[in-house]
């Protein structure tokens, strides 16, 4: 571990919301120089999960993004409150998007988005032994899903057709880890 070479001297809150928080932070760059840096701070942790049944096969969720102004294919992810279990909120989510339970998860890996402006780490994990049950949809979405082959998901990243970091970090690692990479 490297020591940090940044200097905080103030920071200050310009915006707060139930999901996220904006700083702006007074600091001494490395080279020694006064500056301002902004900070997204997320209150949740990001959980996203790679479904994968015995066939090899995968869910991903279709909306449209706000932020982005375009329709995204993702798989299943949402926040995860930072007093409860990651994996217990994972669980959730995938129930919640997708209607499945899984009796199998795994944790494939850690992550942060965006580093260079924001706080946000999350986790992402492969869930197997699946049983469909139904969808309990959160009043901010309006999900497509779809079920297809692992393989074809990787082409959807391939060809640009999935542009979701975190979507693309987990199809491609699962992937890897099912012998399909």
């Amino acid at each position: 571990m490297k020591n940090n070479p940044w200097k905080t001297k103030k920071k200050r809150l310009v915006y707060s919301n139930p999901w996220i928080a904006l700083e702006e932070h007074d600091v001494v760059t490395p080279g020694g120089t006064d500056s301002v840096y902004g900070k997204v701070v997320f209150k949740n942790k990001a959980l996203a999960i790679v479904p994968v049944d015995e066939n090899l096969n995968t869910w991903l969720v279709g909306q449209f993004r706000y932020t982005i102004d375009e329709y995204s294919w993702e798989i299943p992810m949402g926040g995860g409150p930072l007093d409860l279990d990651f994996l217990d909120s994972a669980k959730r989510e995938l129930k919640e998007e997708t209607g499945l339970i899984a009796n199998k998860w795994s944790k494939v890996m850690r992550f942060h988005t965006s580093n260079s402006v924001t706080d946000e780490e999350g986790f992402i994990y492969l869930a197997e032994e699946l049983t469909q049950g139904e969808t309990e949809f959160e009043d901010t979405e309006k999900i497509e899903i779809i079920k297809l082959p692992l393989a074809e998901a990787v082409e959807k990243v391939m060809k640009g057709e999935i542009t979701d970091a975190i979507s693309i970090a987990g199809l491609l690692k699962v992937a890897k880890m099912k012998g399909i990479l």
